[in-house]
């Protein structure tokens, strides 16, 4: 209903496009567990997407089996079996180094064997040796999703928008990006799943007041809570929603996965304690022990004890035990105070206090564990719980409306969204030293700290002479072994353009680095310039000059960037510092000059080089590597698919000739059309085809299978067609037969009328040679007809037929549309003569025939009497 209700609000909503312009916008949640996906189409219903087997999440896995890459719930279950071929909680590898805490982590909850790759990340090694990076599995589940969007869509789709968790560093965020490519899509945008809820909770809901909310995102992976401000926007008519991250909290351990593997370990020990053997080191007992902890950790939910049973679970023992809840909460007891942590954490960043929060909304599927459900109303009250979204869809639904509003195919609610990073990122630089002999210090200073708003961009002043570089860093570590050096961006040909503009006679020249945080949360720098004032000595200039718009060289508080931290300004709305506001109010007062002019001369773009020193993002050689082995797979699934398709085709399709061959099957349609000696011929190669699919079916090549079946359908196309044609040819006759009836009464009647109106004085819509030519081709069509039709009479319905009903149908055509032609012709009007003698004469003349042709009717002018219309031919047939 929630879902229903959504889709009618968005009817209203969508703007319908021409169907040339439509683009579809699809939406992925990627989970540790679950993948939710929803595509934005006009035309089709806004829902959540379903898999093959109809369900609205997909567990976010692939496997292997015999080849065959299987995706869902069926690659999680084959895990049991194939545990170095199945590949889930990928997302805890996102960008992670091979020696961080992430992969050590995902070690004690998968059996996969992991191997590193040459950025240092993270590869997945299958059973036959072929090594996958993170990126190209998650590609593949994407691609996955892609395939079901594109298949309700009926066209290709390419634009997506991907949830991300709010804490997810610059290395993480690349990585999803990189898999994004990868499955041959495009990055619309990357949303946090927390902002992601709020949209989708703001969709049908208004805000007469401002209100905070908290997000508690309790999913498989982590605990995030995000504090949001819901207000009115009046700046827009009619007033929008504004949507305002305050505060983020987080614990990247504290999830469903955490819990799962607590429970797992319960049963081990359970299982070690009575049957005194190590489970820990069989993969397979260990991957069932996972499975069976999910479906105790979701009965423990709704009851205090579960039954857990697992046949032949290791060393063909069948494992039985009973877990309580007290014993699951006892084993979590450590992590009970980190569950309403990120709440607490969220409102302090926020700079608010639990009072000022109207709820606390529920969304994730680790929040109906009861234990956190008990911490996070211990910590802020009962009264504030919510659950007035779907705890599951609610961040998907809410990611597809934000990509609809950001495409210029749709017209949505309007909702503005001001988000938030949470890390800080700071620059830092080599100061030039101030001898040959010293060394030269780092300069450093805070670029964007944490709650910063994504979406802006701010510049960094240098006074520098030479070529030299900016590093961009976390300030603190974003998570256990993630480096803190994002990237390094080099600024080259300093020299060169500080020279021209001294040349031009620019005053103090400097650089100037434009960097940029996205809306997605990538930091960069968008430009890099160098640029001074040049002295102008028009009257225009000097004027200029009493008012002290000189070189900021003249300020006495001024000091150069390389012995204190970068000067700052926002090239957003905000201003860096107060005196950049005093800059920028005096530049407002000064006199207008030629500043196109002007700026071009004073401004050199400089080149700028990225450079990855620490944990480098797919390089574009690599992403089209692995595009290309993504692509020979699909090709060669597919190949796979057309395959078997053709063998089941091709099996089917001799099952059923073998039926009406059978002896016992008598007077059937196909013994009646076929001839002995048709029969025998099929008999034989029937035979043939069973024995050649038997011995070499499994190892044929896919057209040999399709010829295989031609050969026999040429063999049997003849029988076919004389049962097809005997089924045909009443209705064909009928029609040629109906033609030729309604075409002889309209000759009568239009003989009838032409003669009187040529009596009359009236004009004819025909002329007699029209008639005669309709009559000539009525004629040579009956004779045709009635010729071929007693010669059909002999023919026994094994013999090919003589006349065909195509040729029938098309004479028939040749017919009708001579008829049509004349039928649908209008009556002309009757010319008016230039003198006024004529005209009287011509009325009454035209008025005594009218009256003796029918007292009681009367006629306009120009049209033939009631009486001496045309008949039209019969209805009934489709062609009129």
């Amino acid at each position: 209903m929630y879902a229903l209700k959504l889709w009618h609000i968005l009817c209203l909503l969508v703007l319908a496009l021409p169907s040339t312009t439509l683009a579809a916008v699809l939406a992925i949640d990627y989970g540790a567990d679950f993948i939710k996906a929803s595509l934005m189409k006009p035309g089709v219903p806004f829902d959540v997407l379903l898999n093959k087997d109809s369900k609205r999440k997909i567990q976010a896995s692939v496997a292997w089996k015999n080849g065959d890459r299987i995706f869902g719930s069926d690659a999680f279950n084959l895990a049991s079996r194939f545990p170095s071929d199945s590949f889930s909680s990928l997302k805890l590898l996102q960008a992670a180094p091979y020696n961080s805490e992430a992969v050590s982590y995902f070690s004690t909850v998968s059996p996969a064997e992991i191997r590193e790759t040459s950025r240092s990340t993270v590869a997945l090694r299958r059973s036959d040796g072929t090594e996958w990076s993170v990126e190209e599995l998650i590609a593949m589940q994407f691609s996955y999703i892609k395939g079901l969007a594109e298949a309700v869509a009926g066209e290709k789709v390419f634009d997506t928008i991907v949830t991300v968790p709010p804490y997810y560093s610059q290395f993480e965020r690349d990585a999803v990006a990189d898999a994004i490519e990868i499955a041959g899509l495009r990055t619309l945008a990357l949303i946090n799943d927390g902002t992601a809820v709020a949209v989708n909770y703001a969709m049908t809901r208004s805000f007469p007041s401002p209100e905070y909310h908290v997000i508690y995102d309790a999913g498989a992976s982590s605990i995030k809570a995000t504090v949001v401000q819901f207000a009115m926007d009046h700046k827009v008519s009619p007033p929008g929603t504004q949507i305002t991250v305050s505060g983020v909290g987080y614990d990247r351990r504290v999830g469903g996965i955490e819990l799962d593997r607590r429970l797992r370990e319960i049963l081990a020990d359970k299982f070690i304690g009575k049957h005194q053997k190590n489970i820990r080191k069989d993969k397979k007992g260990m991957t069932k022990l996972w499975k069976e902890a999910g479906r105790v950790k979701a009965i423990l939910s709704a009851n205090t004890e579960a039954m857990s049973t697992v046949e032949s679970l290791a060393f063909d023992i069948d494992f039985k035990s009973k877990v309580t809840r007290a014993e699951f909460e006892e084993a979590c007891h450590d992590l009970k105070g980190r569950y309403a942590q990120p709440i607490l954490d969220a409102v302090h960043n926020a700079g608010l206090t639990l009072d000022k929060i109207s709820s606390v909304i529920f969304t994730g599927g680790s929040t109906r564990t009861p234990m956190i459900q008990a911490a996070v109303k211990a910590a802020v009250g009962e009264d504030k719980i919510a659950m007035n979204v779907n705890a599951d869809e609610a961040a998907v639904l809410g990611a597809a409306l934000h990509g609809a509003s950001l495409s210029r195919q749709f017209k949505t609610k309007d909702i503005k969204i001001t988000d938030i990073i949470v890390h800080d990122v700071q620059a830092s630089y080599f100061a030039s030293a101030p001898s040959s002999s010293g060394r030269p210090r780092t300069i450093t200073s805070t670029l964007f700290p944490m709650g910063s708003k994504v979406g802006t961009k701010k510049t960094l002043t240098f006074k520098r002479t030479e070529d030299f570089d900016i590093q961009f860093d976390y300030k603190d570590e974003v998570a256990p072994g993630f480096p803190k050096r994002m990237l390094e961006v080099e600024l080259s040909g300093v020299a060169e353009a500080l020279g021209n503009l001294t040349e031009l006679g620019a005053i103090d020249p400097v650089v100037k680095a434009t960097v940029s945080l996205s809306q997605s949360g990538f930091v960069s720098v968008a430009e890099a310039i160098a640029t001074g004032e040049i002295k102008d000595d028009s009257i225009a200039g000097k004027i200029k000059g009493l008012f002290g718009a000189g070189s900021s060289s003249s300020s006495e508080d001024e000091q150069t960037a390389e012995n204190t931290p970068p000067r700052e300004t926002e090239s957003s709305s905000e201003s860096a510092s107060a005196s950049s506001s005093s800059a920028s109010s005096s530049a407002s007062a000064e006199p207008k000059v030629d500043k196109k002019t002007l700026k071009d001369l004073s401004t050199i773009q400089l080149n700028t080089t990225v450079h990855f020193t620490s944990l480098s993002p797919m390089t574009l050689e690599q992403k089209q590597t692995a595009r290309s082995r993504l692509r020979a797979v699909d090709q060669e699934e597919a190949a796979k698919v057309r395959k078997e398709e053709a063998r089941n085709t091709l099996e089917s399709y001799l099952y059923r000739l073998r039926d009406l061959l059978d002896e016992e099957n008598k007077d059937t349609p196909f013994k009646q059309c076929s001839q002995p000696s048709e029969r025998s011929a099929l008999t034989a190669k029937l035979e043939e085809t069973f024995e050649w699919l038997h011995d070499k079916g499994d190892y044929a090549e896919t057209s040999q299978l399709l010829d295989k079946r031609l050969s026999l359908e040429t063999m049997e196309r003849p029988i076919i067609h004389r049962y097809q044609e005997i089924e045909a040819f009443p209705q064909a006759l009928n029609n040629s037969q109906m033609w030729n009836w309604s075409t002889r009464l309209f000759l009568t009647e239009a003989r009838q009328n032409l003669t009187a109106e040529q009596e009359a004085g009236f004009p004819s819509r025909w002329t007699k040679e029209e008639l005669d030519s309709l009559e000539k081709t009525l004629k040579e069509h009956e004779t045709w007809l009635n010729t071929w039709v007693e010669k059909q009479k002999s023919v026994k319905s094994n013999q090919d037929p003589v006349i065909e009903t195509t040729e029938m149908k098309a004479r028939a055509k040749v017919l009708q549309t001579q008829l049509e032609k004349l039928w649908k012709r209008k009556v002309p009007k009757v010319k008016k003569t230039s003198t006024s003698t004529s005209a009287t004469s011509t009325s009454e003349t035209a008025k005594q025939t009218a009256n003796e042709s029918s007292s009681n009717e009367s006629t306009s002018e120009g049209e033939i009497p009631q009486d001496q219309v045309p008949i039209q031919p019969p209805s009934g047939h489709d062609e009129l």
